[in-house]
């Protein structure tokens, strides 16, 4: 799933830490604790057992064992450990369940890379027209 080139871990949120805010980091996240927040890295992610995030991740790649109330993306790869659940919708060219795993969400798994750009596009403008359309008053100020 990783490179060798990628397993020095710039970022760690220890067990027991609490962060309310977005994070963005350069390189490759080891979560452990709590983030009520979005995570953002152009590197690789682990959110290990027991860790909870309330808020969506965005890697290249990432191994997920705790619990996500969120959306996932990872072109490269998703791998979802036993221990955890994914509340949310999933991105990715490669992804891996393990059995007992959680999944209450939207899921784009094509290994093409083209066929998994077009499709991130169309549901990322799906995404953005839905967003759109509940901004939209019910009635209009004439009704």
């Amino acid at each position: 799933m990783f490179r060798n080139d990628d397993i020095s871990i710039n970022t760690v949120i220890g067990a027991g830490t609490m962060i309310r805010g977005d994070i963005h980091s350069n390189g490759f996240i080891r979560v452990d604790g709590d983030i009520d927040g979005n995570i953002e890295t152009p590197g690789n992610i682990i959110i290990n057992k027991g860790a909870r995030i309330r808020g969506n991740v965005t890697a290249r790649s990432a191994i997920i064992g705790g619990i996500i109330q969120g959306n996932i993306t990872a072109p490269v790869s998703i791998h979802l450990l036993t221990s955890s659940a994914v509340l949310g919708d999933i991105a990715t060219r490669d992804l891996q369940v393990e059995d007992g795993v959680i999944i209450n969400g939207h899921c784009i798994a094509l290994s093409d890379e083209q066929q998994y750009n077009t499709s991130y596009t169309n549901y990322e403008d799906k995404k953005a027209i839905q967003a759109r359309s509940l901004m939209q008053p019910f009635f209009s100020e004439q009704d």
